[in-house]
């Protein structure tokens, strides 16, 4: 009798031991979530306003990485998104900005154009786009390829780059949205003939009417907001019609003369209206309810607009992170609903963070600088028609490189290598330009650390210039309001990364990670081969074993 009692309680163990050994089941629905020039400090400087239940609750129940940064140079939207879910950097999946100038076709090119395509939604041309500059596969066609095609991939962004790029190449859908008069949400001929049922009764609804036809006030009094800036100052732009850039704004009076419903991506409304169509998008696809995975790509864009404009410090920005902090838990709670709280898994982060208004550093005697275009092309042609007496060996000078005219350096009888030496010794002399390199050093020489590594991480041998130039700390290419990004210093590449949901552990992390980390780790999750250029690694840590 004992020894039964024995055995029993034995098996009853090694059945307890076998299933908490058990690799947790897969999630129904993935959604990778992207805060378009989020700063990893906007989670801290306004964590006590936060709600429990959007930032907070994934911050609390999921795994944090505090010391996550960008890797590569330019720290663009089209660069981020592709690095993100490609798990390289573009050296490797080739989207090098967000437009670059192409020197095979001897013109600037957009990441996304391709007139192969027409759009499908309205008569415009804001559709002709595909993903075909991403030279590598993405996360999202990974999970494609790993289920035989089954499972749903959908990329959803006012942004058509940050639609289009995370979805990869085999996504099912990417839509995006054409205001102006236009007012709709669009896709490409890329990916269908028509738009779904479930779009078109979207787009019918106009809600982009309502979100605009009335005023943008604060969440809370404004008194409140003293992790920013006095609402008027120097320091930001303003719409069209607006004699100061100060709180009301009456965008029902405003869209008439700043774009009609372009305007709806410049303000808090415009997260709100893309969660909006996500969680149409959710219902519409029946996203989460099938026997395989399926993705959703949702890229929140009216962040960055509303950082290009007002800047770092603004009552305009926190108002917009307060605001998207309750899209966020009204998002996740619909998640619950619609897909149930242990089917899906989520990772939120950015694709790049942004500079202080270098104007106002430089009010506070923090070195800061502008650099003008025409000022350095001038610099740079004076150079060589002082050291080879032609103007005519510079082709084109844009995302701070130097594109050389190779036809008029062979025809004059110069060497390609000795020209752009030359050019990379002589602009370190101009003000603004603190590095300088040519792509025969990027090719030939191996930099492991600072940012001379990031420079190379985002040089493509095939598509980059011929000199590359590093400017110095912020250092922007516009006027004195407002901010932008681009560089490979810390104020833009530290960025949150959060894992949440189904096979993530609770914690946080101070060890120093790559946004290219998140792909593998997320591969790793699903049990399917990494994206075919990825370089990245596995955070181990954060997933439950």
């Amino acid at each position: 009798m004992k020894f039964k009692l024995f055995l029993f309680f034995l098996l009853t163990f090694l059945m307890v031991a076998c299933c908490k050994n058990e690799a947790p089941k897969k999630p129904k629905l993935v959604v990778g979530i992207v805060i378009d020039q989020m700063r990893y400090d906007y989670l801290t400087r306004y964590a006590d306003r936060y709600g429990k239940n959007g930032f907070n609750r994934i911050l609390k129940g999921g795994f944090s990485l505090e010391n996550a940064h960008y890797n590569y140079i330019p720290t663009y939207t089209a660069v981020g998104h592709s690095s993100i879910y490609t798990g390289t950097t573009p050296s490797e999946h080739g989207i090098i900005s967000n437009n670059w100038y192409d020197k095979f076709l001897k013109k600037s090119i957009y990441c996304v154009d391709d007139n192969n395509y027409i759009t499908i939604g309205n008569n415009t041309k804001n559709g002709k786009k595909s993903p075909k500059r991403l030279l590598t596969t993405a996360i999202t066609d990974q999970l494609h390829l790993a289920q035989n095609m089954k499972g749903k991939t959908i990329g959803i962004s006012i942004k058509d780059r940050s639609a289009i790029l995370p979805a990869g190449h085999t996504a099912n859908a990417a839509y995006w949205y054409d205001g102006g008069n236009i007012n709709t949400w669009i896709t490409s001929s890329f990916y269908m003939d028509k738009l779904p049922k479930w779009v078109e009764g979207f787009n019918k609804k106009n809600n982009a009417d309502d979100y605009l036809n009335t005023t943008w006030e604060t969440l809370y009094d404004i008194k409140t907001y003293s992790k920013s800036r006095d609402d008027n100052n120097v320091f930001e732009g303003k719409f069209t019609g607006q004699k100061s850039p100060i709180f009301p704004k009456d965008l029902k009076v405003l869209r008439t003369k700043n774009g009609n419903f372009n305007l709806l991506k410049s303000v808090p409304a415009g997260n709100t209206f893309t969660a909006d169509f996500a969680k149409a998008a959710i219902i519409g696809e029946n996203l989460g309810k099938s026997d395989v995975t399926d993705f959703l790509a949702l890229s929140f864009s009216s962040t960055d607009y509303i950082g290009h404009k007002y800047g770092v410090s603004a009552i305009e920005t926190e108002d917009t992170y307060l605001r998207l902090d309750r899209d966020l838990a009204d998002l996740f709670s619909f998640l619950d609903k619609e897909v149930g709280k242990d089917n899906y898994t989520l990772f939120l982060t950015a694709d790049h963070a942004a500079v202080h208004v270098p104007a106002y550093l430089q009010s506070l005697k923090v070195p800061a600088h502008y650099l003008k275009t025409k000022e350095i092309r001038d610099f740079l042609l004076k150079t060589t028609k002082k050291y080879f007496n032609s103007t005519e060996l510079i082709e084109n000078v844009s995302n701070y490189q130097i594109f050389l005219n190779k036809e008029k350096v062979e025809f004059l009888g110069l060497d390609i290598n000795t020209v752009a030496q030359k050019l990379a010794d002589e602009v370190v002399n101009f003000s603004e330009i603190y590095k300088a390199v040519t792509a025969r050093t990027m090719q030939t020489t191996n930099f492991t650390t600072g940012i001379l590594n990031s420079l190379q991480n985002g040089y493509n041998q095939k598509f980059s210039g011929d000199v590359l130039m590093i400017p110095y700390p912020a250092t922007l290419m516009r006027g004195r309001t407002g901010t932008s990004h681009g560089s490979g210093y810390s104020y833009d590449t530290h960025v949150p990364i959060i894992f949440y949901g189904n096979g993530i552990k609770k914690g946080s992390s101070t060890k120093r990670y790559n946004i290219t980390d998140i792909a593998p780790t997320i591969s790793n999750l699903l049990q399917i081969e990494a994206p075919n250029g990825t370089n990245g690694i596995i955070i181990d840590e954060v997933l439950k074993r």
